[in-house]
């Protein structure tokens, strides 16, 4: 089954479970090298949140880029990629 198969809102629904687990991924790599809480290395668990938050923001720009929206599906997925890329954006330049 294709993901343009599935419902508007169970892609955004997809969308934000993948972003918010790619940013708690990326946050507790962020916080692990500040306080030094474990000696592991920190850059998979890094790039594994930098994945996760790229595939929750395609799929919100998959949901925006379909031809009949409703205009709260429409606003909900402007502020789901509003939100991720500057979430990326942030955790790209605190490296």
């Amino acid at each position: 089954m294709k993901w343009t198969d599935h419902s508007d809102k169970t892609l955004l629904q997809r969308s934000f479970l993948f972003g918010i687990t790619g940013i708690v991924l990326c946050m507790l790599s962020l916080l692990n090298s500040y306080f030094h809480v474990l000696d592991a290395p920190m850059g998979p668990l890094n790039g594994v949140g930098y994945a996760l938050q790229l595939v929750g923001l395609s799929l919100a720009v998959l949901v925006i880029r379909k031809r009949k929206l409703s205009p709260e599906i429409k606003v909900r997925a402007q502020k789901m990629i509003v939100i991720l890329a500057v979430g990326l954006l942030f955790f790209i330049l605190s490296l």
